[in-house]
């Protein structure tokens, strides 16, 4: 059976001939879509339903996904109605694409209106669109411009959405036009690719990463060494090229090679197996911090279309808080949790609560405090009453992540990372590993699904709920645990 050439295996293709061939004869060895990979799938599908709105007289033209033939047949028919048609797909000369948006333009043209919940223009969409101008144009259709229908990251949100304010119209015809050249040879190419019965070779290169990442990454880069070169601070394409000329460990790259200071440090602890350690650096920072000591992490949501009014797309809804206090040397710490309930706007109840637990004077410790300050600056501007307020606390912030981003420590099991998942077992030996939720996103989405549903309308159950809190709960709360157990690990190496 000869294989169609679709728009998503032509985006394969483009950033792998390995990747082509794989989502053709084994796809199997994919990774499966992951919570992360299907919200931003339902967060697509959202923003396409919501646009599909400003073409109130459409057509969705309706067809097995996976039936081209049907699909053609059908799009071929309703072109003759000159209405928008949502969904048309056109089969060609072994390629098919489908439409988000065909609007009627002039006497006998058509014009592509792609929609994608980003909020900027992107060479990949560009290359989608082209593809889509090729294949349409080859099924006998005259195309007069093509558009980028995408989110208005300035839009907020003031009462019903308004779907005219919320996306951004943009003329991509000239860039198509750019990007389209050599598309016969590149779709030739993969045509002859997904026919083959030999997966083609291909090396780790820049690509696996982009422009999304690759779902062979991990089958790809399986085999690659806990101290991998990929692993090193801040290297860049350089990786690359010592992977390709032989070199894959860290210890491995000759003396002579130039490593900036945080590298070396890497590459003497890859040589010796054991940590590095600046103990004076570590002593510098351990005395900028003062009783009561506050351990404090955000957990966050944010969705394509703002669910709440005064919040713009993509902006991060806190719904829950961990803080630990150790209001003197010695004493046991105190833990404070709040996991917003119903599915009202969170966030003054949020500041609220947190407010009560902060106190006035004391070190506040985070992990990456660009992001606590972030959503404590929008707070305020939220909620005047809590300006001031706010302020204090943002004053008050110190970053724990500040040794292991300045290599005070490092550890070969960071792998290069200075993040608290990484941190955290590298330092203390204990980790995430056995948690329902292990990572932020994770609890982020879950959230999301016993306060707002599911994408199919599937309400969560009051056992689900008391869960997955329960989870939330554990998750968060491990986190400024775990803050806790590194200051105490770093006390101890510096002396």
């Amino acid at each position: 059976m000869t294989k169609v050439l679709t728009k998503s295996l032509y985006l394969n293709g483009l950033q792998c001939p390995k990747l082509l061939w794989i989502m053709c004869h084994e796809k199997e060895k994919m990774l499966p879509v992951d919570e992360s990979t299907q919200h931003i799938f339902d967060q697509g599908t959202l923003v396409g339903n919501l646009a599909k709105k400003l073409f109130p007289k459409g057509i969705e033209i309706k067809a097995d996904y996976w039936d081209f033939a049907d699909s053609n047949e059908k799009s071929l028919i309703a072109l003759k109605e000159r209405k928008p048609l949502f969904e048309a797909g056109f089969l060609v000369g072994g390629i098919y694409s489908r439409a988000d948006i065909l609007a009627p333009a002039g006497k006998d043209e058509w014009d592509i209106i792609e929609v994608k919940s980003g909020t900027k223009v992107e060479d990949v969409h560009i290359q989608d669109v082209s593809f889509q101008k090729y294949c349409y144009e080859k099924a006998g259709l005259k195309i007069r411009k093509c558009f980028l229908l995408h989110i208005n990251k300035d839009y907020i949100r003031k009462g019903e959405i308004d779907a005219e304010k919320l996306f951004v119209k943009e003329e991509i015809i000239e860039k198509v036009g750019e990007m389209i050249a050599g598309i016969e040879e590149r779709i030739a190419g993969m045509l002859k690719i997904i026919e083959s019965k030999k997966c083609p070779e291909q090396k780790i290169s820049p690509n696996c990463g982009k422009p999304y990442e690759c779902g062979l990454k991990d089958y790809c880069w399986g085999v690659l060494p806990m101290t991998s070169v990929f692993n090193l601070y801040r290297i860049g394409a350089k990786a690359f090229e010592l992977n390709d000329s032989g070199v894959k460990n860290i210890e491995d790259i000759p003396e002579n090679y130039e490593l900036n200071e945080k590298q070396l440090i890497q590459h003497k602890c890859a040589k010796s197996g054991e940590p590095c350690i600046h103990k004076e650096k570590i002593r510098e920072f351990l005395k900028t911090l003062s009783y009561p000591l506050y351990f404090m992490d955000f957990e966050t949501y944010s969705t394509a279309i703002p669910l709440y009014n005064g919040l713009k797309p993509y902006q991060a809804i806190p719904f829950q808080f961990s803080v630990h206090v150790i209001s003197n040397k010695g004493a046991k710490p105190k833990h404070y949790s709040f996991i917003a309930k119903g599915s009202e706007d969170p966030r003054k109840k949020f500041a609220e609560e947190l407010e009560k637990v902060l106190g006035s004077e004391g070190t506040i410790l985070v992990y990456y405090q660009s992001f606590e300050k972030g959503r404590l600056e929008e707070l305020g501007k939220m909620f005047p009453k809590y300006q001031k307020w706010a302020d204090s606390i943002i004053k008050r912030i110190a970053d724990l992540i500040i040794p292991f981003t300045n290599f005070y420590y490092y550890s070969n099991m960071q792998r290069g990372s200075a993040s608290l998942k990484y941190v955290l077992p590298a330092i203390t030996g204990k980790g995430y590993d056995k948690m329902e939720i292990a990572n932020g996103e994770n609890a982020s989405l879950r959230y999301l699904y016993i306060t707002h549903g599911s994408m199919d309308g599937k309400k969560a159950s009051a056992d689900e709920i008391k869960k997955i809190r329960k989870d939330l709960e554990e998750y968060c709360g491990l986190d400024t645990e775990g803050m806790i157990w590194i200051l105490e690990k770093l006390r101890e190496i510096s002396g």
